[in-house]
């Protein structure tokens, strides 16, 4: 008795099963219970209330009017530097710095009289250099800073992440022991956020971009230890297989089969964790790790808003100018 041939009609395969729409619910359940609990229905209806406001409309929306103060608060944009000469050590008004000038301000001012108790006016007089672009100056220099960071963090970042990387690939070492350990130092790297190990190394190096980089280097070498590993583990095992069969060992095994293989994505990884540490960089500083952080950190807690405004937007555009470079190199070495 012969089998009976199987269908050979062609189904339309089903857009999900019983367990995939499960899965799904479950899925929705979860939002919704998580939702409710970090006030997203309140984060929809406010925000939807700022932008009728914005539209023109006569609604009053809390996000609107705290959006428009800051703003207004924000500027104009500071971009000159008004030092007392009285504060400035050495000073000689016969030899000022480029395009700079002097001012004096003249300003009443209430005191107490310790003769009466009583408070008194007094007439005060200043005088202040002025550097028309001082201040733009300045937050160049610090974003020359935090950029070294960045780039400094890269760099350690890939010392220690590149042995740890191939420490951690399963066909380059085969020992389970020494494997597990690599990636047990990986993810203890990558577990650490950059803002908490900044604070810690900043009461040990102190202030200052020491901290910064460390704090930086360690984080990303955590990412690039595991994204190293998996790509030498994705790599074509078949030109490996031929010099193993040859005698040659596991770093030239790794030299000459498997780097061709990465080089691309290991320069990707690294571009994209120096584009990221520009970021973090800022950041960081707002503990004392250097760097254009630590300069926001103190014109905001001196309520210089102005200062704060020119800082986000040279920032804003730093982060901009990295963007289109990185674009570039990509292009060309990838």
């Amino acid at each position: 008795m012969s089998e009976a041939a199987p269908d050979a009609r062609w189904r339309f395969p089903q857009p999900y099963d019983a367990r995939g729409a499960a899965m799904a619910l479950l899925a929705v359940i979860v939002l919704v219970v998580t939702g409710a609990r970090v006030d997203m229905d309140r984060m929809l209806a406010e925000t939807g209330k700022a932008l009728i406001a914005a539209a023109g409309a006569p609604v009053d929306s809390q996000v609107a009017r705290g959006l428009s103060s800051v703003g207004r608060q924000f500027l104009p944009l500071q971009i000159s530097e008004r030092t007392e000469v009285g504060r400035i050590e050495g000073f000689d008004p016969e030899r000022l710095p480029p395009f700079s000038r002097i001012e004096t301000a003249e300003t009443d001012i209430q005191v107490m009289d310790p003769a009466t108790l009583r408070p008194r006016t007094v007439h005060e007089r200043k005088t202040y250099l002025v550097q028309p672009v001082g201040y733009l100056v300045h937050v160049a220099l610090k974003l020359v800073e935090t950029l070294e960071i960045a780039l400094w963090g890269a760099v350690l970042a890939v010392i220690v992440g590149l042995p740890l990387g191939l420490a951690g690939a399963r066909n380059l070492t085969p020992h389970p022991l020494a494997r597990a350990a690599a990636r047990g130092l990986v993810s203890l790297l990558r577990a650490v956020p950059e803002l908490i190990s900044a604070l810690l190394l900043v009461l040990a190096y102190g202030f200052g971009p020491i901290a910064g980089v460390l704090a930086l280097g360690l984080h990303a070498a955590g990412f690039l230890g595991k994204f190293f590993a998996e790509e030498i583990e994705n790599a074509d095992p078949k030109p490996q297989e031929a010099l193993q069969a040859i005698g040659a060992n596991r770093l030239k095994v790794f030299r000459y089969a498997i780097l061709p293989q990465v080089a691309p994505q290991y320069v990707a990884y690294v571009l994209y964790i120096l584009d990221r540490n520009v970021r973090m960089a800022t950041v960081i500083g707002l503990v004392g790790a250097g760097g254009i952080g630590q300069e926001l950190k103190g014109r905001y807690d001196m309520y210089d808003y102005g200062h704060v405004g020119t800082i986000l937007v040279a920032v804003f555009l730093l982060v901009i100018a990295l963007d289109v470079a990185s674009a570039r190199l990509r292009r060309r070495w990838l």
